[in-house]
């Protein structure tokens, strides 16, 4: 069992090969023997008081080291930050002790009304300056720095003076926050906007990459559609070995959200991108404590 002393040493700057827990899997991934390094969960699913959600967590974090990952913190909305929002956050970091909590580069909710969409930002001066300052006062709530994802685009904005990289560039470095990319995403946004993934990446502060995501996505009528429904396409997977080469050992992670087929096939997917990255970065990964 890892314990307390296996979260300390997730700490470091990578922790290996994770997947997000599902509720199909809470008790298989109890009962595995290796192939995952640590267990990633959505937030908003463990922020009752009770029940057998956090009881399970409470198990799981016994035996792997646990990220954060929230997608309602709507923090390139206009609405006030949710203070009650925050306030359970809190508290689900206090009970589950995670190597960091990371959202979505978005907006989600307006004239309180939660849209339950990950809908992208113009990138503009003005929504730069909006951004910076409330991800500053979420990371003064959390005592830590806040971890953004890049989110699907399916149509871009007239308005934006800047690509996504150099918002995301500007942010790091004002905020100190750092960036979970979504190699998926990035995919989809570059394939409907007709941008250069490529140099989207090499645009990006390399010290601000904490994590990476890879997903599946289906082809719609008139572009790609993230649905994270589906083993990771191969052009993701080049991506991925573009991002290895550019931002080294980065910890990298399956994400399936639906049509969640049985453990052992993304443990085995997974184990396609740990193989990917003993190939391609100079310095072997290595596994959390």
């Amino acid at each position: 069992m890892r314990g307390a002393a296996g979260r300390a040493a997730a700490t470091n700057a990578c922790m290996g090969f994770g997947l997000g827990l599902r509720p199909p899997h809470y008790r298989a991934i109890l009962d595995l023997e290796g192939g995952v390094d640590w267990v990633e969960i959505v937030s908003e699913n463990f922020m009752a008081e009770g029940g057998p959600a956090l009881q399970h967590l409470d198990r799981v974090r016994e035996r792997y080291p646990v990220v954060m990952h929230g997608v309602s913190l709507s923090i390139g909305g206009v609405d006030p930050l949710d203070e009650s929002y925050l306030d359970a956050l809190q508290r689900l970091a206090r009970r589950c002790e995670p190597s960091w909590i990371s959202d979505h580069l978005c907006w989600s909710s307006l004239g309180g009304t939660h849209l339950h969409d990950l809908l992208p930002l113009p990138w503009t001066r003005e929504a730069l300056d909006h951004v910076s300052a409330r991800v500053q006062q979420v990371q003064e709530r959390l005592k830590r720095p806040l971890v953004l994802e890049n989110v699907s685009a399916y149509l871009g904005f007239h308005a934006s003076e800047m690509g996504e990289a150099e918002f995301l560039d500007a942010l790091a470095q004002r905020t100190g926050c750092e960036l979970l990319l979504d190699l998926n995403n990035l995919h989809v946004s570059a394939s409907n906007l007709g941008f250069d993934p490529r140099a989207y990446l090499e645009s990006l502060p390399t010290q601000a990459v904490r994590q990476i995501h890879l997903a599946g996505h289906e082809q719609g009528e008139s572009g790609l559609i993230d649905t994270h429904d589906r083993p990771v396409a191969d052009p993701v997977w080049a991506l991925y070995v573009d991002a290895l080469a550019r931002f080294g050992p980065v910890a990298t992670m399956i994400e399936r959200d639906d049509a969640i087929p049985p453990l052992p096939e993304l443990v085995a997917e997974l184990d396609l991108a740990r193989r990917l990255a003993a190939r391609h970065v100079a310095a072997p990964v290595r596994a959390a404590a």
